[in-house]
């Protein structure tokens, strides 16, 4: 089923059908200028937009949670606004998750409509990633899940995003980002 909207049709193309794993987990410059050329407008057009905008259909939902979770971290790379839109994401994956519109997904599109829950720094949503995690019967995505718990169950937040956010970290968070916690 195609999005009602085109820019969403085109993220959900772009994403699962020219990109792939390496693309979206290690990427890289080339990704990053693909991804600002095609998508970096509607952005800046859609991050200030509220949520329930996007929750319109299933199509419209799973590209809005790219959107503003996935594509912000290509467009702005080291940048503040790598997390500008998390809060978006967040809401628009909870709403689409709600509605049951992970069901039926293959495991890639299940993965990106929760990530939103796994990048927050909310321990209550770092539990519902844990869940969602799991009934995807993945134990290598819910290891990441696992992972990404740890840290906010033990910081509140992700050490390894304080240098880029004008955050102070503290010599244990370091030492947990020296230890490979930074995705």
């Amino acid at each position: 089923m195609l999005a009602a909207r085109p820019w969403a049709a085109e993220i959900l193309h772009v994403w699962f059908h020219v990109l792939g794993p390496e693309d979206w987990f290690r990427g890289g410059p080339h990704i990053d200028r693909l991804l600002k050329h095609r998508f970096a407008r509607e952005w800046r057009a859609l991050h200030r937009r509220p949520a329930q905008e996007f929750l319109t259909d299933p199509q419209t939902a799973r590209a809005a949670v790219l959107l503003f979770d996935q594509l912000p971290r290509n467009l702005f790379r080291d940048d503040p606004r790598s997390f500008a839109s998390d809060r978006l994401a967040l809401a628009i994956a909870r709403g689409a998750l709600d509605r049951g519109w992970d069901k039926g997904l293959p495991l890639a599109a299940r993965q990106f409509l929760a990530m939103p829950l796994m990048h927050s720094e909310r321990i209550a949503d770092q539990r519902r990633s844990l869940r969602e995690f799991a009934a995807m019967g993945s134990s290598f995505l819910l290891s990441f899940a696992r992972s990404h718990h740890r840290m906010v169950a033990r910081f509140g937040r992700f050490p390894h995003r304080n240098a880029v956010l004008g955050r102070r970290s503290t010599p244990q968070e370091k030492a947990a980002v020296d230890a490979g916690n930074a995705w």
